[in-house]
């Protein structure tokens, strides 16, 4: 079948190869020798395997606290920016510390790889970034830096510490049960391959010019994802409204001025009812989740799509929780702009935090009424009205008293039936690309660990490389594609 899981798979292996497949891949070095340590193997002949301690040292960070920040002053790297705003190199800081306060940090140079301290899970602990900021900046506490003592490529060592080989290291120096901590007496330990200083720069110059090729390419596919997003509540939009008839794919021949400021025209066979005139705001509340019934929050309900997970098992709520039925439409009056509307089609119980809205009119289909709740004029008219700053909320009595468009009733199953094969189209597409992404980061996570143990040869490729890529011509894929990575990492 085209649209089976195994045909989809060798569908993004294949892109995945025609993008990476150019006139030019990577080889093994001529010569290895066995590493001694299990995790690495070989390496090529010419390198040498050290310890950090073997080659620099250690010193700890410390620093005062985010009151201390500016938006001017001496950068500050903060153990938290390592794992929300660097990724292997640090090139600035969006965080400044007042000059006058400088004195209560630690200063750090040009090439110190910064580690963070702690962490939540071993698998991110000792997160590091080297620092590429040239002039005077420093870190905050819970940061251990390394300074190197021998003469070596900044920019390489920022790829080699947290490459996949170094993370798994790390992950097995950490030590604690619900914050993760690492120390330098075990970050002495951790092993590089070291290739000749020369070398070095080839890899680093390689590496951060594959990066910036793949980067566009994961930017590129990211932008269409929100275009296909778009397109998806344009036609929502289109289709419960009136813009255009589902079962033709043409306008309406003959419309009428609805009324309604936000919604225009509508068919002219098409009714206007204020929303309290065909569906009431149930609030059958309950402390009990009894037999199969299931439990929603507004946590399990998906943004926009009506997809949710549900909870069945031991649930604690207060007395706020509300039953309902198949057939309910719930709609999330917190923060109304995240477009939490679902029809679960079963009992349960929800938050408090739902409306939960049921129908007492025998022309209106819940699935096309859900719909309506979910396109975008309709959630930015609510979302106008909420009161409270941090944590907006929507009232009944201003969307109860909401003018809503009502098709005839076969005209409303026609648009729901459309509007689920339309919308399960374009959340396939959108999940064929988000695998596309999830594919390139794994490639780059491996073509880093592939050529810094020394498992491809880049020298060459990096020798024909300019030093600096010029600008490219914009975001559509076809130009992301052209600029992926030159080179054939050992991705399966």
């Amino acid at each position: 079948m085209p649209n089976s899981e195994e045909s989809r798979q060798r569908s993004h292996k294949a892109t995945l190869q025609q993008v990476t497949a150019k006139s030019w891949t990577g080889k093994p070095y001529p010569a290895y020798k066995d590493s001694g340590m299990k995790w690495l193997g070989r390496v090529p002949e010419h390198w040498e395997v050290r310890h950090l301690g073997a080659f620099g040292r250690f010193l700890k960070g410390s620093g005062g606290t985010k009151a201390d920040e500016t938006k001017e002053g001496v950068p500050c790297i903060r153990y938290g920016d390592l794992y929300t705003r660097h990724q292997f190199h640090i090139t600035e800081s969006k965080t400044c510390i007042a000059p006058h306060r400088v004195a209560a940090y630690t200063p750090i140079s040009y090439g110190d790889v910064l580690f963070a301290g702690s962490g939540e899970t071993l698998e991110e602990i000792g997160k590091s970034a080297v620092n590429l900021i040239k002039g005077p900046a420093v870190c905050g506490g819970d940061v251990i830096i390394f300074r190197p003592t021998l003469e070596i490529d900044a920019e390489f060592v920022g790829w080699s510490m947290d490459c996949r080989q170094a993370a798994s290291q790390k992950a097995q120096m950490g030590r604690g049960i619900t914050v993760m901590h690492i120390y330098s007496n075990d970050l002495k330990y951790l092993t590089v391959a070291l290739p000749p200083l020369s070398e070095q720069r080839a890899i680093a110059h390689f590496l951060d010019n594959a990066n910036e090729r793949t980067q566009r390419y994961i930017h590129a596919k990211e932008k269409l994802i929100k275009l296909l997003e778009e397109q998806k509540r344009v036609i929502i939009h289109q289709a419960v409204t009136g813009q255009i008839d589902v079962r033709t794919g043409k306008p309406y021949p003959v419309c009428k001025d609805s009324g309604v400021e936000w919604l225009g025209e509508v068919p002219q066979s098409w009714r206007i009812f204020r929303l309290k005139g065909v569906v009431a705001n149930v609030t059958d509340l309950t402390k009990e989740l009894d037999g199969d019934n299931i439990y929603l929050a507004l946590e399990h309900v998906e943004s926009w799509t009506g997809k949710f997970s549900t909870m069945n098992n031991s649930v604690d709520f207060d007395s706020q929780a509300k039953r309902f039925q198949s057939g309910d439409v719930l709609f999330g009056k917190l923060r109304p702009y995240l477009a939490k509307v679902v029809c679960p089609g079963r009992d349960g119980i929800c938050a408090g935090e739902f409306l939960v809205l049921r129908s007492h009119y025998a022309g209106l289909l819940p699935k096309y009424f859900e719909q309506l709740l979910r396109s975008k004029p309709v959630i930015s008219a609510i979302d106008a009205s909420t009161f409270g700053a941090k944590m907006p909320r929507a009232d009944w009595q201003f969307i109860g008293n909401m003018r809503i468009p009502l098709p005839p009733l076969s005209e409303q199953h026609a648009i729901a039936r459309f509007l689920t094969d339309t919308c399960q189209r374009i959340s396939a597409a959108c999940a064929a690309v988000k695998r596309e992404i999830e594919l390139f980061h794994e490639y780059r996570t491996r073509l880093i660990a592939d050529v810094v143990t020394g498992k491809l040869d880049v020298r060459e490729a990096a020798a024909a490389l300019p030093e600096k890529e010029p600008p490219t011509g914009g975001d559509n894929c076809q130009d992301g594609m052209a600029f992926a990575p030159q080179v054939q990492s050992r991705c399966p």
